[in-house]
């Protein structure tokens, strides 16, 4: 289980502090052996330095250098042994330390502060006089030191981890309200802006957070503005290319079924009438003119009823309808189509945006790219279609802005079926439009009929 960011820094913070205490009390230990070192040392040359003194006062009397040592007692960090030189018995021993009398330091302690001394031997009339160093005490003052040291230390270690892990929850507490906002920002709403922080860290980072809500927000907008607008020309667009059939349907109808009865009557009249000029000249002119007024009819028909203006029944028999077209009204460009076989029933929308994005591309060849050729290639593959349309023309920048709607346009179309648009252009170099759209989920149509140039309406 991972632990909280402030219970690690307040942690490291009191290792650290911890560390730096054992080594001030690594350094303490030597110092204070040294210290005791040289105390026990000084103490026993002095002590050597008196005994010496009475030794040679009493250079013929033993028995009285045991009694002046006996009445002295302990002489201060040693102990002293009287010797007889003779049998080798111990005739005096100084009593154990009154300081602190009854309690020792630690062994381990004591091995680690102890210094080594060699007993030193001083020869008397008849007697060996033997100091043995002794630091226990000082050895013994040196724990009461450290036990009272640790306490310290162990207090203030706890404080210090309080004090930092205080300070550490007020320095983080401003990371809740940015995880707030990161919350809202992962619900898509961009409304909640963070406050000043104390910290100048903190403070920048909340005004970063602060400028991308509000540029995720204005995209957002942007965008919600943008899908309606999309959604609406849709909308115009299929109305209007309705009611073109519609008014096409009325005109044939209408107008085309008047006028061949009109054409059917004349030429009844025409035929009666051979032996009287004047009514059959009148009669044949009423058929040229009904025959102008159809041709003119048919011609309204034709520009209502664009190719593909209708759901093409068949995409291949729709674009290869486009394409003779095209050529009809381009004679100077060169347009070759190949395709790849398609399956039998398409989606319409998936089929007229097909053919949609092959007339865009182009009208903007015949607008803008002054070419000679152009190919278009329709392969297909199990999970989409691709489209291919390259044409020999001027070519463009892709990546410098534009004011054309054209590509917009079939970037749209394009987005609108989940596909892709990659454009292979440059100045002078002609340009390649590669499409790949997936294949519709559902591909369940009955078409309507499509229009082909120069049918009769």
């Amino acid at each position: 289980m991972r632990a909280r960011l402030d219970t690690r820094v307040s942690l490291v913070v009191t290792l650290a502090a911890a560390a730096l205490m054992l080594f001030g009390g690594s350094l303490w230990l030597a110092a204070t052996r040294d210290a005791i070192h040289e105390e026990v040392e000084a103490a026993s040359r002095v002590a050597e330095q008196w005994i010496q003194v009475l030794v040679h006062d009493a250079a013929v009397v033993p028995d009285a250098l045991v009694h002046q040592l006996s009445a002295v007692g302990r002489v201060r960090a040693n102990t002293l042994e009287i010797i007889d030189a003779d049998t080798g018995a111990l005739r005096y021993r100084s009593p154990g330390p009154t300081y602190k009398a009854g309690r020792n330091a630690p062994a381990w302690f004591g091995a680690l502060l102890s210094p080594d001394f060699s007993p030193r031997l001083i020869s008397g009339p008849g007697v060996h006089i033997r100091l043995l160093p002794d630091a226990s005490r000082s050895v013994l003052d040196a724990w009461d030191n450290a036990v009272a040291a640790a306490g310290w230390a162990l207090a203030i270690l706890c404080l210090l981890g309080i004090a930092v892990r205080r300070s550490i929850d007020r320095a983080l507490a401003p990371l809740t309200e940015f995880e707030t906002a990161l919350e809202h920002a992962g619900d898509g709403r961009f409304d909640h802006r963070l406050p000043r922080q104390r910290s100048l860290e903190l403070d920048r980072l909340a005004e970063r957070y602060n400028q991308m809500a509000t540029q995720l927000a204005s995209s957002l907008d942007h965008n919600a503005r943008l899908e309606e607008d999309q959604a609406f020309s849709r909308a115009l667009t299929a109305r209007l290319e309705e009611e073109r059939r519609q008014l096409a349907r009325e005109l044939h109808d209408e107008f085309g079924q008047g006028i061949t009865a009109v054409r059917a009557i004349t030429g009844a009249i025409a035929q009666k009438s051979r032996d009287d000029a004047t009514l059959h000249g009148n009669a044949q002119a009423i058929l040229a003119m009904t025959g102008q007024m159809q041709d003119g009819v048919r011609a309204i028909l034709e520009r209502l009823r664009q190719p593909g203006a209708d759901t093409p029944a068949r995409l291949d028999d729709a674009l290869t309808a486009y394409c003779t077209h095209w050529r009809n009204c381009y004679p100077a460009v060169d347009v070759q189509l190949g395709l790849a076989p398609l399956p039998a029933v398409l989606d319409a929308n998936f089929s007229l945006t097909v053919l949609r994005l092959v007339q865009e591309a182009l009208t903007n060849v015949a607008r803008h790219a002054k070419a000679h050729h152009v190919d278009i290639a329709l392969n297909t593959s199990d999970a989409s279609l691709t489209l291919t349309i390259t044409d020999d023309g001027r070519g463009f920048d892709p990546a410098s802005p534009t004011a054309r709607l054209g590509l917009t346009g079939m970037r749209e179309r394009i987005a609108a079926h989940h596909g892709r648009l990659d454009i292979t252009a440059a100045p002078g170099a002609g340009t390649r439009l590669s499409i790949r759209l997936p294949w519709p989920s559902t591909a369940t149509h009955t078409p309507l009929h499509a229009f082909t140039p120069g049918e009769t309406s």
